[in-house]
């Protein structure tokens, strides 16, 4: 086993192999405006890193979001591609998940990761390893009940301190965590989602309604 896992959910763009047993080479650098200038060069470096090749890849791993629609995309548009150039399986996890193996917390806890426009992305978590709520989007102080005395971890967390009073690192997710949760649950026998996008909102970028049309008839 070689997976190639890639994240670009969150402001991080993060790649790491893992071949199995342990995470090989990783690497990781926070730019929110460059996901798709850095992560072919990240894949790169860890590979090499890895003293290895991408033909030599048996699976590829992509956090699904939820995320920005222009960043997310970047990932899962390039894990698809290599999925289908090398002929592997393509598996999806939650970034929020990724998020909550890497905390390792045994107790109750939130992740929350910034969605922007003062909303966060967010989920409940039993321990690092179960999720006990669907991501949702919302405004801090819309769920500050829900949230309330649990630690907290992610960027959103920590950029909201009023609901978030116990957030903490780590602020972004790791392609490392996202292989390793991923390697976990192959070797369990369960089942992961697809590479499919997390939205939970419409893009920014929509077609004007009720707009002239200017062609001749």
């Amino acid at each position: 086993m070689l997976l190639l896992a890639l994240d670009t959910a969150t402001p991080a763009v993060t790649v790491a192999l893992h071949d199995g047993t342990s995470v090989v080479a990783s690497s990781s650098q926070v730019d929110a405006r460059r996901h798709g200038e850095l992560l072919l060069p990240a894949v790169d470096r860890v590979l090499a890193e890895a003293g290895t090749r991408l033909d030599s890849v048996t699976g590829i791993v992509v956090g699904v979001g939820p995320g920005p629609y222009t960043g997310l995309r970047v990932g899962l548009m390039t894990a698809d591609t290599f999925g289908l150039a090398l002929g592997v399986p393509v598996h999806g996890v939650c970034t929020l998940d990724g998020l909550a193996y890497a905390s390792d917390l045994t107790v109750p806890f939130v992740v929350a990761t910034d969605a922007r426009r003062k909303e966060v992305y967010w989920a409940r978590y039993d321990d690092s390893r179960t999720r006990v709520t669907e991501p949702a989007v919302d405004r801090p102080a819309h769920i500050a009940e829900a949230v309330a005395d649990l630690p907290a971890i992610g960027a959103g967390a920590l950029l909201y301190p009023d609901t978030f009073p116990q957030a903490r690192e780590p602020e972004h997710v790791t392609a490392a965590a996202l292989a390793s949760l991923a390697v976990e649950k192959l070797a369990a026998g369960e089942e992961l989602p697809a590479p499919r996008p997390l939205y939970l909102r419409r893009p920014d970028a929509q077609v004007p309604k009720n707009y002239k049309v200017v062609t001749p008839k």
